[in-house]
């Protein structure tokens, strides 16, 4: 299997950019003959022949033989190698991580959820989350070496370009997608947790075929995807999406940037567990009585399981989380207006009891006309967004097909 053009970076190869796009294609739009992509890449008939031949002894593409036509001489029709390289995704939550594989067309190869993890910001931990994802590659039934990428999901602020994180494993003097290809012996992508779920809802999930949308990570924290014209949108430095730093309250409570009033010190899975023990030192019950009093730690699961008991504390915190939600995410539309607004992460996994009060909160805050442009829908990938979509921007990142 020749791996050399995938792996280049060689933006002066026409012939290598000129396979990568013919993958692309294949990707996006699925089997097609030599004609197709011929009419769509404006390439001649012979230049498009020797490409695909190429890609053909490289691995990449298969012959799948006569298309069938009403007349005339049938083409062949071409697609990819499903077998011909896998991608790894790892996303990386409070407690636990996700990890997925996928095949070289993008179909599941393997998912492990609930893997448990403590993050810590130090050597050790890092030296664990290296040797799950390891054992992770090590249970897969493909060969190590037809790992032609790995992407990692960072909460908080990332480069993806230089590949540098500050929010976790920031330690060492050289960048972290660095440290873990070293670690890993494969090739490393690091990426916002935020972002990385939104690309996967795009490719795989609630998306058809919206190209202007707003991904909205619902979680222990708050974070932002943004799609424009189909594109990711990373900012200057790729710290686009902060939305839980928006500030919006006069609260005087402390968010963990540093700041107060953000919009994540009132309506994320952190502010949840914080009001939650305020309501009942102030006297309010709960059926998570029990663990409050033991001290016994409260996982975002703990909480939605009480919203599904019909907790009356925890589904009014969650409403008025969903109102400060809405407001906010008004403010993103009239400032976007986006065809598609997407409710994702962990506490979209309350279903009504927040995408309600959120919807609410936008249609009395954000203008009509904008309004009427949005559609609002809950992820469908859920809390598999961020592995899966892990996986696939590795896969479009080796391809040259994402643009920081």
């Amino acid at each position: 299997m020749n791996t050399k053009f995938l792996l280049s970076s060689d933006n002066n190869n026409r012939n290598e950019l000129l396979k990568k796009k013919i993958i692309h294609y294949y990707i996006a739009n699925g089997d097609a003959t030599i004609a197709d992509l011929g009419r769509e890449m404006d390439l001649s008939i012979p230049t498009v022949t020797k490409l695909v031949a190429e890609l053909q002894d490289d691995g990449y593409i298969l012959d799948f033989g006569k298309q069938e036509t009403n007349g005339g001489r049938k083409p062949n029709i071409y697609g990819l190698n499903p077998a011909s390289g896998y991608f790894v995704g790892v996303d990386m939550l409070k407690d636990k991580l996700n990890i997925a594989a996928i095949d070289f067309k993008g179909d599941k190869v393997q998912l492990e959820e609930n893997i448990p993890y403590q993050l810590e910001n130090t050597p050790a931990s890092l030296e664990q989350f290296c040797k799950i994802i390891d054992d992770f590659i090590v249970s897969l039934p493909v060969e190590r070496n037809k790992i032609l990428a790995i992407g990692v999901n960072i909460t908080g602020r990332v480069n993806p370009a230089s590949g540098y994180s500050y929010s976790i494993f920031y330690f060492e003097e050289k960048p972290l997608a660095q440290i873990l290809e070293e670690r890993l012996q494969t090739k490393v992508f690091i990426e916002n947790d935020s972002r990385a779920m939104t690309y996967g809802e795009y490719m795989k999930g609630v998306v058809q075929g919206e190209k202007n949308i707003l991904f909205v990570n619902m979680a222990w924290g708050l974070g932002l995807g943004i799609i424009i014209d189909g594109n990711l949108y990373y900012g200057k430095s790729g710290f686009s999406g902060e939305l839980g730093h928006f500030c919006m309250f006069e609260n005087e409570v402390l968010c963990h940037c540093g700041k107060k009033g953000c919009l994540e010190t009132e309506a994320s899975g952190s502010a949840f567990h914080r009001i939650l023990m305020e309501r009942y030192q102030e006297g309010s019950n709960t059926i998570l009585a029990g663990k409050l009093d033991s001290g016994e730690e409260i996982s975002l699961g703990d909480l939605l399981e009480a919203v599904r008991k019909e907790d009356v504390l925890c589904i009014d915190i969650l409403e008025k989380m969903g109102v400060n939600l809405g407001k906010g995410i008004a403010g993103l539309m009239n400032i976007f207006n986006p065809e598609l607004v997407i409710l994702g992460g962990t506490l979209s996994l309350a279903g009504e009891y927040i995408s309600l009060p959120i919807k609410s909160a936008i249609r009395k805050y954000s203008l009509n006309l904008v309004n009427q442009d949005t559609e609002i829908k809950i992820s469908k990938l859920g809390e598999r967004a961020g592995a899966f979509g892990a996986c696939l921007l590795s896969r479009s990142k080796l391809l040259g097909m994402i643009h920081y």
